[in-house]
């Protein structure tokens, strides 16, 4: 089972704290979308981060993407669990369940300590 560093854990706790902080949307996800990234190999912070995005998507009124995100929580778990997650995967609905994506230069840094 793939663990989750301290750097990452870290680093998802700062980006959803500031997705809570942040008032336009569209930098609301792009906090969410970084803490997903980091919280791929831990299973409560992935599903964690999931809700978090199911929670933004329905205020938003956005049926498309909270679909995706009530699906992605129900696989959220069992990928981190068995290390069948995409890396770098940003977690939105508008992208494939299962496509990998290069992982911003700033984050691999943190990632790979």
């Amino acid at each position: 089972m793939p663990r989750i560093t301290a750097g990452a854990r870290a680093l998802y706790h700062q980006e959803m704290a500031a997705a809570k902080l942040t008032v336009p949307p569209d930098a609301r996800w792009a906090h969410l979308e970084r803490a997903h990234i980091a919280s791929q190999p831990d299973p409560w912070l992935h599903t964690c981060n999931h809700a978090a995005m199911l929670a933004l998507a329905l205020r938003q009124r956005d049926r498309r993407e909270a679909l995706g995100q009530v699906l992605r929580i129900i696989v959220a778990a069992p990928g981190s669990l068995t290390g069948r997650y995409p890396e770098g995967n940003t977690g939105r609905a508008t992208v494939g369940l299962t496509t990998p994506m290069p992982i911003p230069p700033d984050l691999a840094a943190i990632l790979a300590r």
